[in-house]
């Protein structure tokens, strides 16, 4: 199977996923409970470990790890981004029979957008060498303004985007019933919802700018960057609606996703005088990413520790 058929099938099977999604299991307003959440996200994580043992098989153990890697990085850095997407909803007062529209078409949005971003990553990458030094002290940056940052702030009033979408498109007062747009007095207006779901891709857009060069820090394997992020986006809805309720349980996971952005960065920064191995790496992103979490249970079981946020 060469890589055009690899590209395809995997393609047109993310659709068909998405299509199934929409047409035949939530074709009406849902409000997702946390069983049905875990369910899913269940489904999602194993449907993702199945392609990882597909990956071992067809190219081997690296590439195998640099899934994996990758694919925990993106699903933790997607915990991480709960959070904001709750002060979003919150914010705009998007009834729960909504949300899960609003995930779904923005997850589709995420899908192009990743895409694009890990194209033109790896096409930078390995045309011009340097970028790769660029990505590595973006994410060390990144790295250190994760662990001096206590809470996410979202300041949609502020949002230039919002802002021209408001003034470029006829807009009208509440949800639509769930639509994005309906008709009134004869002309197309958009919803409080279509501004919802702009601002939510905005925000992925910037996760987008976090996630893609701490794969790129991983392997350089288009297709292997691109499976991992999009598995981990896929299960990011019902990942939502499970960790909804309880996100206090994970008050110092940035903190770890910290430390592995700045681990990573300094990976690539280093890659001339060290190459650190797949297999180290990995090891690397799953204690920090254990560490963090365990401490977060420990700190919620024993409230000893104030929360980060």
């Amino acid at each position: 199977m060469d890589q055009l058929e690899l590209w395809v099938g995997f393609s047109i099977a993310v659709v068909a996923l998405l299509v199934a999604d929409l047409t035949i299991f939530h074709r009406k307003g849902w409000i997702v409970r946390i069983k049905q959440a875990l369910l899913l996200s269940g489904f999602w994580i194993l449907l993702a470990l199945a392609f990882n043992a597909g990956v071992y098989f067809w190219q081997g153990g690296e590439a195998a790890a640099a899934f994996f890697t990758g694919y925990l990085i993106e699903l933790f850095l997607s915990i991480d981004n709960v959070f904001v997407f709750l002060l979003i909803f919150s914010y705009f007062k998007v009834p729960p029979e909504f949300q899960h529209r609003v995930l779904f078409w923005g997850i589709l949005g995420a899908i192009i957008m990743r895409l694009v971003f890990i194209v033109a990553g790896v096409a930078l990458i390995h045309r011009f060498h340097w970028v790769s030094y660029i990505f590595g002290a973006f994410l060390v940056v990144t790295g250190v303004k994760m662990l001096v940052r206590r809470t996410a702030e979202v300041h949609p009033e502020k949002s230039r985007v919002v802002r021209f979408f408001k003034r470029s498109l006829t807009c009208t007062d509440g949800f639509g019933d769930g639509r994005f747009f309906v008709k009134h007095n004869g002309t197309i207006c958009a919803t409080d919802l279509f501004i919802v779901l702009v601002f939510v891709e905005m925000t992925d857009l910037i996760f987008a700018a976090d996630s893609i060069p701490a794969i790129l820090a991983i392997t350089s394997d288009p297709f292997i960057v691109y499976t991992s992020n999009i598995f981990a986006i896929l299960g990011l809805r019902s990942l939502y609606f499970a960790l909804a309720g309880l996100m206090r349980l994970f008050r110092y996971l940035h903190y770890g996703l910290a430390v592995i952005l700045t681990f990573v960065g300094a990976k690539m920064l280093l890659a001339e005088l060290y190459k650190i191995p797949v297999f180290a790496a990995l090891g690397v992103v799953v204690c920090v990413l254990a560490i963090s979490v365990a401490l977060s249970l420990w700190a919620d079981r024993h409230n000893k520790l104030p929360a980060s946020d």
